[in-house]
């Protein structure tokens, strides 16, 4: 319970540092966001006004205070560009990332562990030999890169969606998880390929062991040894590295975004960044950033159930 206690102070110090040097990044970086509204004709006068209205004026600390402050309220501030809450334009977005992410996630899974099992256990076989090479190809691809195979193979080539054809989960729950796959498939195939080489290497380090031998010495079957203690300590490595590669799938699915043209967190963005929107860049930064922690606080959580023994060490 300690444990969990001190994990989560440490992710609320994380993100309040996050937080900060991402205001602060915004408010020192050139250009005036008044001035970006205004544009190059308005007086200094009514770009002072704007930036009064605006809070801009105030010390940063002060703002910073403010803001923050909001955030933890739920307002996120008004967007610059739309003259509307933040929290409206981004709310929408919001299941577009998440069923992006978990779609690709469970790709990974239903991919990654049942070839390093195979691979793992049948070292040095035809299947072995095909995967390892698909996984050096696959991890030397980028996502964007493989959005753009998939669009030409699947989209334009087989027909199996139409290419920027989003359907919104407004309007068609099931069309839009089916175009769903398909970007997230592009997200999947570089994450695959370093799961599956991660865990075979992992397995076959385990089958190494001394206890491996010992328990095949006291009559106990392969499946046994393999499923009860070779694959479980070998699922401890691969559990942190999933997390990572969730953390990534994250921020990787605003690049393929764009490459599909679904209009979720990427689109809004770009928008925001060129036009100096700073409130919708910060809020989507954090909700990133949050993202990030809560993953991260969910694998050790797992790891500890995993690995009993990690918690009875510290408990020691």
């Amino acid at each position: 319970m300690k444990s969990v206690l001190k994990k989560l102070i440490a992710m609320l110090l994380t993100l309040i540092i996050v937080s900060f040097c991402v205001f602060l990044a915004f408010a020192i970086i050139p250009g005036d966001p008044a001035r970006a509204m205004l544009g190059t004709e308005a007086t200094p006068g009514a770009i002072n006004r704007l930036r009064e209205e605006m809070g801009l004026n105030e010390p940063l600390l002060v703002r910073y205070g403010k803001w923050i402050a909001g955030f933890a309220a739920g307002d996120f501030g008004i967007s610059y560009s739309y003259s509307k809450p933040v929290a409206d334009l981004l709310i929408d977005k919001v299941p577009i990332t998440v069923a992006m992410t978990i779609i690709s996630f469970a790709m990974i899974l239903a991919i990654s562990i049942p070839l390093g099992i195979i691979t793992a256990r049948y070292k040095g076989g035809i299947l072995d030999k095909a995967v390892t090479v698909l996984t050096q190809i696959n991890m030397a691809v980028p996502p964007f890169f493989s959005g753009f195979l998939i669009t030409l193979i699947f989209g334009l080539t087989l027909k199996f969606f139409v290419p920027g054809g989003y359907i919104s989960y407004k309007e068609d729950m099931a069309g839009f998880f089916a175009y769903m796959i398909f970007p997230s498939f592009a997200i999947a195939i570089p994450k695959s390929a370093m799961t599956v080489k991660l865990l075979r290497r992992s397995l076959i380090e385990e089958y190494r062991k001394d206890y491996v031998r010992t328990s095949y010495s006291r009559g106990a079957s392969t499946n046994w040894v393999f499923y009860k203690h070779i694959l479980k300590n070998a699922m401890i490595p691969t559990v942190t590295f999933l997390g990572m590669v969730l953390s990534d799938i994250v921020a990787g699915s605003i690049v393929i975004e764009q490459v599909f043209g679904i209009p979720g967190f990427g689109r809004i963005l770009l928008t925001a960044i060129q036009n100096r929107d700073y409130p919708v860049v910060e809020a989507i930064i954090m909700f990133l950033a949050i993202i990030v922690l809560l993953v991260n606080f969910a694998v050790d959580v797992l790891y500890r159930i995993i690995d009993p023994r990690i918690s009875a060490g510290e408990a020691g």
